[in-house]
């Protein structure tokens, strides 16, 4: 073993625990005790500093120093912090500067196969200077989502959908503006998408995909999602409708408190999005084309769901589901009818 290589393995003992008797580093490397003493010195004069304990039970621990010196992670660290580095624009413009070039100085000391890993990590953040920072779902979950993003890939995976948010088959965004259904999940059937990217948002991961069933874009809860291998097979990428990420997340979130109502569901409207989109409220608008846009919505009754998809005046198709399109016929029979006396 090469000094250099004796002190890198020093240095990575001293970081695993607090305080290392001298006898165990010897017996760990290999070396004799008046060689760890020799190491121990040489990290000192490179900036780290080293306490030493003294006695029968005496030992080595690593210290906060006035300077920072350079530092030894293992795989998995390495990746993670690139990953926090790169969600680091949503706290705004000074700090996404310098998280960009220490994301920079880590890229270019990395070993390939982890440069490999974090170029196929490609993270879009959405929201404001202040938002909470996401919290992290497992590592290896983000890698295997961003391998089939870049890989083109039809990821298969079982999805935790909230309990009480209707039918489990919505966008799961479950941002916390509703009823805390978080604490409680339900298993819902394995889910086919065509997975287009990675997301945070509001302290959470999304995964942004093209639901292959319910022939949609869905927004996904990274940390409900569950992979299942082999995934499926290529597919040619499709654009978010507006053709950008961030605008396209924004809209769902400013509509995300549709999953939190009991009854949900989705219009076409003969109206352009631009004249629905400022009376949509909590809705979804996604264009169609010049003339018309689909608008879903949720509310406390069906009958209100219908009631306030009619207050644009325009002709419009149900989607779904059919609990909505009986609701219109139950409004056009009342009004029918005519007001009661």
């Amino acid at each position: 073993m090469t000094t250099t290589s004796r002190l890198l393995g020093l240095l990575s003992l001293l970081q695993t625990r607090r305080e290392w008797p001298g006898p165990v580093l010897a017996s760990r490397l290999e070396v004799s005790d008046r060689t760890v003493r020799r190491d121990i010195d040489r990290l000192r004069e490179l900036g780290y500093t080293i306490e030493a304990t003294m006695g029968p039970d005496g030992g080595y621990r690593l210290a906060a120093g006035s300077e920072l010196p350079p530092l030894l992670f293992d795989d998995d660290q390495t990746v993670a912090i690139a990953v926090a580095l790169r969600t680091a624009p949503a706290a705004g413009a000074e700090i996404a500067e310098a998280a960009m070039r220490a994301l920079g100085t880590i890229r270019q000391v990395m070993p390939s196969r982890l440069r490999h890993r974090l170029d196929a990590l490609e993270v879009t953040a959405v929201g404001r200077p202040g938002d909470a920072v996401p919290a992290s779902p497992p590592l290896d979950r983000l890698v295997t989502l961003s391998d089939t993003i870049r890989d083109r890939q039809v990821l298969r995976f079982d999805y935790d959908a909230a309990t009480g948010t209707g039918d489990g088959t919505g966008t799961g965004t479950g941002t916390g503006t509703g009823t805390g259904t978080d604490a409680a999940r339900v298993p819902t059937p394995p889910r086919r998408v065509e997975p287009h990217h990675l997301v945070t948002s509001q302290g959470r991961w999304y995964l942004v995909a093209w639901d292959l069933d319910r022939d949609g874009w869905r927004l996904f809860r990274v940390d409900r999602i569950h992979p299942r291998i082999p995934h499926g097979p290529r597919f040619a990428p499709r654009t978010v409708p507006g053709g950008d990420v961030d605008a396209f997340v924004s809209a769902r979130f400013r509509g995300s408190a549709v999953d939190e109502w009991p009854c949900r569901g989705t219009v076409v409207l003969h109206l352009p999005a631009r004249d629905v989109v400022p009376f949509a409220g909590d809705g979804t608008v996604e264009p169609i084309d010049e003339h018309r846009c689909r608008l879903e919505a949720g509310s406390w009754s069906w009958e209100a769901l219908a009631a306030s998809f009619g207050r644009f005046g325009a002709a419009m198709e149900v989607v779904g589901p059919p609990e909505l399109a009986a609701a219109f016929g139950t409004l056009a029979e009342r009004y029918a009818a005519g007001p009661t006396r």
